[in-house]
């Protein structure tokens, strides 16, 4: 696998996302994947990243705009930094109030590549910003 094979499976993993397409996701990713969400606890496995990504599809909006992928040379990890613009429509569990607030959130992701297949995603926000914009008290 080379830098440009992992930057077209992570622009298509982004595409996906963009869409609402969880099963063009799902295809992407490895049976094993490694998931980390900021401030959140690993998830292992395609069941649990489709059990996490339905959660949040309920609670938000989000399109990642402004995406700038970046792939080492052999292909095996990959990183992309990119600007959520999101609404936050139902409340999710400990967190403020959603009342239907806009926010645009700088995030970065990180991944490993094996295969073909991503079988590391970790991603990386600033929840206290994020906080703040939907009107919540800081973290």
């Amino acid at each position: 696998m080379t830098a440009q094979d992992a930057t077209a499976v992570i622009r298509r993993y982004f595409d996906a996302f963009n869409s609402g397409d969880l099963d063009a996701m799902l295809t992407l990713l490895s049976d094993d994947v490694r998931h980390d969400v900021n401030q959140g606890e690993r998830r292992i496995g395609k069941h649990a990243f489709a059990e996490f990504c339905s959660g949040m599809n309920t609670s938000y909006k989000e399109t990642a705009r402004d995406l700038v992928i970046m792939a080492s040379e052999d292909g095996g990890r990959a990183a992309a930094e990119f600007v959520i613009d999101g609404t936050y429509l139902e409340t999710y569990q400990g967190l403020p109030d959603a009342e239907g607030q806009s926010y645009e959130l700088p995030v970065g992701s990180f991944f490993e590549i094996q295969g073909g297949k991503i079988t590391r995603v970790t991603t990386y926000y600033n929840m206290t910003d994020w906080t703040w914009q939907v009107g919540g008290a800081a973290a």
